[in-house]
């Protein structure tokens, strides 16, 4: 039999695995790769605590935000239709959700004003990142729905965040520890005064 080496490859916090004999001569026996690869998984175990906290609460997390203080809340611009908010657990700094007030669980149901709203207030965090982050690109995304990876499946909200090349590195990947240079409250104070200014 045939003995085969496994090696992980991560790149940028996707996981591919690629089989190959131990000895030359094994290997030209073989004559191929081993496909299919077996599924990975990436944990993101700092996520945990705002999943299981979301589905604790008994009232909407969204809903609940714009009752409170920016400050309370985290909340950097209030619009007529929507607002934006700091995540919690963000993923990198300066992750931020466009949430509209309206508790909707799907975006097919969101008025045409607030969808333009949204895509509006989006487009100005884009320009926010960029200038205050400088990063390599943005993320830009949407869960609906539990199956989907929604944290909270029943408020629909555009997740909007800056990402830098190999961002998710050994630390994340590896040690299940996300580093955040930035504490929320200077992310807060940050954003809310960029959004302020309105020259950006």
């Amino acid at each position: 039999m045939r003995v085969y080496r496994q090696a992980a490859l991560a790149n940028g916090g996707i996981i591919s695995r690629l089989c190959f004999p131990v000895r030359l001569s094994d290997w030209l026996g073989a004559g191929r790769f081993c496909y299919p690869a077996p599924m990975d998984h990436l944990w993101t175990p700092w996520r945990y605590a705002y999943v299981t906290d979301a589905v604790r609460q008994s009232e909407c997390i969204f809903c609940q935000a714009p009752k409170e203080s920016d400050e309370q809340a985290r909340i950097v611009h209030r619009g007529a239709h929507c607002y934006i908010i700091l995540n919690t657990y963000p993923y990198t700094n300066g992750h931020v959700m466009v949430v509209p007030y309206a508790h909707l669980d799907e975006l097919q149901n969101l008025p045409a004003d607030a969808a333009h709203e949204m895509m509006v207030l989006t487009q100005r965090m884009e320009t926010v990142l960029r200038s205050l982050y400088r990063p390599d690109g943005i993320n830009l995304g949407m869960n609906i729905g539990k199956a989907a990876g929604a944290g909270v499946a029943g408020h629909i909200h555009m997740h909007v965040l800056p990402r830098w090349v190999a961002d998710a590195n050994f630390i994340s990947v590896i040690g299940e520890t996300r580093v955040m240079p930035e504490a929320l409250e200077a992310t807060w104070e940050r954003i809310r005064k960029a959004l302020a200014g309105g020259n950006l």
